[in-house]
């Protein structure tokens, strides 16, 4: 299905790490891939930061609590934990891009791994900030969630294709092509993921029946 979605800009966004890497397993030197490494990590640590420091406001405004010095000394180990978790995603799609290359498949293969490790991911950062989970703990309680509200999931990827989408062709009206993917990067970045990474929150933090409005 791949030459019917590629002309789309969701495809780029939601697909690029295909896109970055189904090519360079053939012509990778040790320093081009200590680069990769180290890129991978600082960017997993950096998100992973990003992605706690919205689930603590979220989950402080909603129990209508102020952040206090204990919660911003505890963000330490709360990114620890879901770097840990964005690690482990990130390690399934290499192994299973790196295992099934050379045959043909692997664009499926790989697309058919982060199907199968996405809904023990999807709610875990949430579950390590709002129930202050373990690592394991945090999986378990996202499958459990993940099935359960199913919907939710739905919701969620449904206005995340729409507003990438939207705001893809927005951009490129505007500056054209050249420009448009480094400006919708950082508007992304700044405004997109940030509101689905609230959104998530919002809905694991619907199991708590009183905290409902």
């Amino acid at each position: 299905m791949i030459p019917a979605f590629a002309a789309f800009p969701t495809y780029n966004d939601a697909g690029g790490i295909f896109l970055r890497t189904a090519s360079i397993f053939s012509n990778m030197s040790l320093l081009s891939s200590a680069v990769i490494i180290v890129a991978l990590f600082f960017s997993l640590l950096f998100l992973s930061f990003a992605i706690v420091a919205i689930n603590v406001v979220v989950k402080h405004s909603r129990v209508q609590r102020k952040i206090t010095r204990e919660v911003i000394q505890g963000l330490e180990k709360y990114t620890s934990k879901v770097f840990i978790v964005l690690l482990l995603l990130s390690a399934v799609i290499v192994l299973a891009d790196m295992l099934s290359f050379g045959t043909g498949y692997s664009g499926i293969i790989t697309s058919l791994a982060i199907l199968a490790i996405t809904p023990f991911v999807f709610y875990a950062p949430a579950s390590i900030v709002i129930d202050e989970n373990r690592i394991l703990r945090s999986l378990k309680a996202s499958v459990s969630f993940f099935f359960r509200r199913f919907d939710y999931f739905l919701l969620w990827l449904f206005l995340a294709i729409v507003l990438i989408t939207f705001f893809d062709f927005v951009f490129i009206a505007a500056s054209g092509t050249v420009y448009s993917r480094y400006a919708l990067l950082v508007f992304n970045s700044l405004f997109i993921l940030p509101f689905l990474v609230v959104l998530q929150s919002e809905m694991y933090m619907k199991r708590f029946r009183l905290l409902k409005r």
